[in-house]
């Protein structure tokens, strides 16, 4: 069991059997507002939720940052902690208060004098005894000053300041006991009855409200209290909410409103970044982390965010600047240890990626994140004992009763047994096995569906054999050297397959363990056109079309372990005959998904041409009024007054794209389906999925089949006549048949790079070498402008095989593969079993960029 999570410490001066001086009130803010603190701020929004925390202002910060804030200390969003000490049930609480009863009558007459604390009366004597009961509060001696405060009302049963004191004291004592949440409610509601124009009481309800989850209400008394007096610190409050229930656009108007009233906010301006962050404004989200760092030069979350958001862009250099930044003003900073140790993995440099996850580890032994991601490290480099430990600590933190399980929690018991399963054949012939076939279907389709691990008469992997021992490091140097220019030859073929575009964070460990691929691909089909045989799932046969890309899916598996790449046919017949969806959140509430923005427009034209035709058939009278609606829709969100139009669209409406077949002319395939839902701006979801299906599926695989045999046939004769005629026509059914491979859509994860690996090593085979990178792509569609190519989905909107076709080659700058190639050691020879690939996988890379690579 994970240990019970302890809550920070609190705003008011603690009592811990030493007396802490409450001078300071008359100089800070009101008694009842000692502090406002930040809380650390994440950029993982579940974190927000499970807080339920609004970052307020900085009234208890030292320094020059606080100075800032010091007007508006007036009223308080406080924070409601733990009492440090309970009146009613200790005796040193009680010896402490006797002892101090003179100072506490001096601090309060104090306060009474210069009327510092809310609700004071014209009556000097009510006054200081009402400051006696928030002196108390200010020392969490919760319990005392409700006592106080009782037996004020007793006397005057509608004294205010009384009545709101109470109330912060009921919610202060903790929101988890749900009596003194409905008691601080219930008073704070008194005070509004009574003295409905004081923003302030507003205000201290939400902080009530909010942590309890109804921040709906909490947005009403907040809108409520700007309504009365706005302020830079009610917009911030208020935006943080919005926030924190993903409104991204009405909290960045209140993030903004607040930085107008009070620009000088390094939190609020962090935030505001944040927004932008949240719906894929990159570029907009980094500008505001700066602005927050001009305006606090140490602010570690804006380092952290803006690390993050570089991270997001693909830009690991100055995400790498930025989280050192972080980490250099504070080196125990788990979360900045957590997020560039993730980077780190994502670009390949796992050993690295580890030292972050064991520092995070040795600050917080029970994170899971970090605790996950060292097993998945160690396993990735083939250190599978450790690795395991790893796991089995996460799995060993069950959730508590009512808290929800952690992502890391769900996946890592299908880690764990696919570790055991890897680990078990590092030393088997990799033509000898088949994951597909090796592992339990219902394993396989809870795994590729992230469902929990409820499976039932499950029998586990075996244990780690000890005669089976881990991946050892091997050096670069002690390869061949014709065996160095192999593994730089891939290095330099798999960063041809990296997208210049935001959102792809560059991976030297896919990048080679694809370039292998492609030269294994290459090498296959050079023999299956020779008329050779290959070995593959223990069986010596011709390669098929299923082989071809089997060698790019086991490199892929392996370079990323966490990540299931299975065969969606291979999956339990129930699956199959339910379908298996690949589903694309292009567009979910106000987040975009950047990598598929340059096709907005394309998806567009094709939804306004379906509309249509929908209302020329069931529409006829109204089309004309569709037709002019729709020159004015430019956006995704300008489709939803048409979707009104049609009673049966009021809702939403999906749209199905057909794949014409090669096979048999005038028949078509089902493509892939656009989904449009949501009744404002702000609430839509605009997404694409593929459905696997057994008929689907066998449509497909008949279509592959006939091109495969063709390519086979044609690849033979080429062999033999070097025509640039054949070459073409090789070409162009390579295209093909993986144009039908995107819009099938079969494998789990993965089916893009896997897919390009197959294109570059087949054309290698056909003595034809893409020389040029996947090009940027411009779009600007009021979102944001960026550049972005895709080669899946360029396949999937295409209108059939000979465009993409053409599309794919405007850009490869095909030319004739260089005669180096030829004379490199075969990939599967050289490395013919799973240790093998890990090592030539964990292999510095650096090597080769001190090498004049001659396939360039």
């Amino acid at each position: 069991m994970r240990p019970g999570k302890m809550a920070p410490a609190g705003g008011a001066v603690a009592v811990t059997g030493l007396w802490v001086p409450l001078a300071v009130l008359a100089l800070v803010c009101a008694a009842f507002a000692l502090t406002e603190q930040y809380p650390t701020l994440s950029l993982l929004k579940q974190e927000l939720h499970q807080q339920r925390q609004v970052p307020a202002g900085g009234c208890s910060s030292a320094g020059e940052w606080a100075e800032q804030y010091s007007a508006e200390c007036d009223s308080s969003f406080l924070h409601f902690r733990e009492s440090d000490c309970d009146i009613g049930g200790s005796s040193s609480c009680e010896s402490v208060l006797s002892f101090n009863t003179e100072k506490i009558v001096n601090q309060a007459k104090l306060l009474a004098e210069q009327k510092r604390f809310p609700f004071a009366t014209d009556n000097d004597n009510t006054n200081e005894e009402l400051a006696i009961a928030y002196v108390l509060i200010g020392n969490g001696l919760y319990d005392e000053a409700i006592r106080h405060f009782s037996t004020m009302l007793q006397e005057e049963p509608d004294l205010v300041s009384a009545i709101y004191g109470r109330g912060i004291a009921y919610g202060k004592k903790g929101l988890h006991d749900m009596k003194n949440a409905e008691l601080a409610l219930f008073e704070l509601s008194r005070v509004v009855s009574l003295e409905p124009d004081h923003p302030e009481v507003f205000e201290q309800r939400a902080e009530i409200l909010s942590p309890l989850g109804r921040i709906s209400e909490a947005l009403s008394d907040l809108t409520k209290a700007i309504q009365l007096k706005p302020s830079a610190r009610l917009y911030r409050h208020r935006g943080t909410l919005y926030f924190i229930s993903e409104d991204y656009a009405t909290a960045h108007e209140d993030f903004q409103h607040s930085l107008e009233l009070n620009k000088n906010q390094p939190i609020a301006m962090l935030y505001k970044g944040l927004t932008f962050f949240h719906r894929g404004l990159l570029k907009e989200a980094i500008e505001s982390f700066k602005e927050a760092l001009k305006q606090k030069a140490d602010f570690i979350d804006a380092y952290k965010s803006l690390g993050q958001a570089y991270r997001e862009l693909g830009n690991f250099d100055a995400a790498t600047e930025s989280f050192q930044k972080a980490l250099l003003l504070n080196q125990n900073h788990v979360q900045t240890l957590q997020l560039k140790g993730m980077m780190l993995y994502h670009h390949g440099s796992l050993d690295e990626a580890l030292k972050n996850f064991k520092r995070c580890l040795q600050l917080e032994p029970y994170n899971e994140v970090c605790q996950y991601m060292k097993g998945l490290s160690h396993v990735a480099m083939g250190q599978f004992y450790e690795g395991i430990k790893a796991q089995t600590k996460v799995m060993l933190n069950d959730p508590l009763p009512g808290q929800k399980a952690s992502p890391e929690y769900l996946k890592v018991k299908y880690l764990r047994e696919y570790s055991r399963y890897l680990h078990a054949h590092l030393d088997t012939p990799l033509t000898e096995y088949n994951v597909d076939t090796d592992l339990p279907g219902n394993f396989k389709d809870h795994w590729a569906k992230n469902l929990p691990f409820l499976i039932e008469n499950y029998e586990e992997q075996p244990g780690l054999q000890p005669h089976i021992k881990d991946v050892l490091f091997q050096n670069f140097e002690s390869y061949k050297p014709d065996v160095q220019e192999l593994i730089c030859a891939a290095d330099h073929l798999g960063s041809m397959m990296q997208y210049e575009t935001p959102g792809f964070l560059p991976n030297k460990r896919i990048h080679r363990a694809m370039g292998l691929a492609t030269l294994e691909v290459m090498q296959a089909v050079q023999r299956t056109w020779a008329n050779s045989k290959v070995r593959m799932n223990g069986k010596t046969r011709l390669m098929q079309w299923r082989d071809m890309f089997d060698i790019a899916v086991k490199w892929r598996r392996i370079a990323d372990p966490d990540q299931p790449v299975l065969w969606l046919d291979q999956m339990p017949a129930r699956s199959l005959s339910r379908g298996f969806n690949n589903h694309i959140n292009l567009i979910r509430g106000q987040v975009i998904n950047m990598r598929y923005l340059e096709y907005f427009e394309k998806i567009l034209r094709f939804i306004k041409d379906r509309i249509l035709v929908y209302h020329g058939a069931n529409n006829p009278k109204g089309l004309l009024e569709v037709r002019e609606a729709l020159e004015k829709v430019h956006k995704v969100e300008d489709l939803l007054p048409i979707m009104k139009f049609n009673s049966k669209t009021r809702d939403g409406f999906t749209v199905n794209t057909k794949v014409p077949s090669l096979k048999d002319q005038g028949k078509e395939y089902d493509g892939f389906t656009i989904t449009i839902t949501g009744d404002k701006v702000g609430n839509i979801l605009f997404s694409v999925e593929t459905q696997t299906t057994e008929e689907r599926t066998q449509l497909y695989h008949a279509e592959i089949d006939a091109l495969y045999k063709d390519l086979t046939a044609k690849g033979k004769i080429l062999i033999l006549s070097a025509e640039l005629g054949e070459v073409d026509a090789v070409c162009n059914l390579i295209l093909s048949l993986v144009y039908y491979f995107y819009n099938l859509m079969p494998l789990s994860r993965g089916s893009s790079v896997i897919a390009y690996s197959v294109i570059m090593g087949a054309l290698m085979a056909s003595g034809k070498e893409v020389s040029g990178k996947i090009p940027k792509g411009k779009a600007n569609f009021g979102f944001i402008c960026l550049h972005l190519q895709l080669v899946d989905f360029e396949a999937m909107t295409a209108p059939g095989s000979e465009a993409f076709s053409k599309i794919a080659k405007s850009w490869m700058n095909l030319k004739s593969i260089s005669p180096s190639y030829k004379s490199l050691p075969s990939v599967s020879e050289t490395f013919p079993t799973l240790r093998m690939m890990i090592e030539v996988l964990n292999t510095d890379s650096s090597h080769c960029l001190k090498k004049t690579i001659v396939v360039v």
